[in-house]
């Protein structure tokens, strides 16, 4: 009997080697699966991250020239105001040199044009208009005239403007208790 077993203790032991190196082929089998899904979950993180960036980017570069666009606006916002007070100056006189007028409504034209092209838009207010807190900046409160205007626009000192869809300059107004 001693005699069967060491005969079948080499068959044993092959077989027993045979199942350890099948277990490490197939567990260093495992272990380079897991390694490649781990690289691959880097490589698709990297990549969003990337594709993120590049949206980044794109986006800055757009609000830059928004931005830069805003900061030349808001520089020439005092000289439209006083286009319109020379022109109102103008009106007044009531000179009978209306080619002055003329030409001087025809530059402001020009540059408001110019202006708008570029986006830049007048923030429509009127007398008698409901106060907004969101769209108007409240100079000062006076006595109202009349019960109508309670609340509302009495007079608007400066014009505001929008560049786009984003308020460069709230208008200024004075409004009724």
């Amino acid at each position: 009997m001693s005699k069967k077993k060491d005969n079948n203790d080499p068959k044993e032991s092959n077989d027993h080697e045979i199942n350890q190196q099948e277990t490490k082929e197939v567990s260093v089998e495992e272990q380079l699966k897991q390694e490649l899904a781990q690289e691959k979950d880097k490589f698709l993180r990297l990549f969003a991250e990337f594709e993120n960036y590049k949206k980044r980017t794109s986006k800055e570069r757009i609000e830059l020239f928004k931005t830069a666009n805003e900061d030349l606006m808001t520089v020439l916002l005092p000289i439209l105001d006083d286009f319109d007070r020379a022109l109102n100056e103008i009106r007044k006189a009531k000179e009978e040199d209306s080619e002055l007028l003329k030409g001087v409504e025809l530059i402001n034209n020009k540059l408001r044009n110019s202006l708008a092209n570029k986006g830049l838009s007048v923030i429509t207010v009127n007398a008698g208009d409901v106060f907004d807190v969101e769209l108007h900046e409240a100079i000062t409160q006076i006595p109202s005239p009349n019960d109508d205007l309670k609340g509302k626009i009495i007079d608007v000192l400066e014009q505001g403007y929008k560049l786009g869809d984003k308020v460069i300059r709230y208008p200024k107004v004075v409004i009724g208790q």
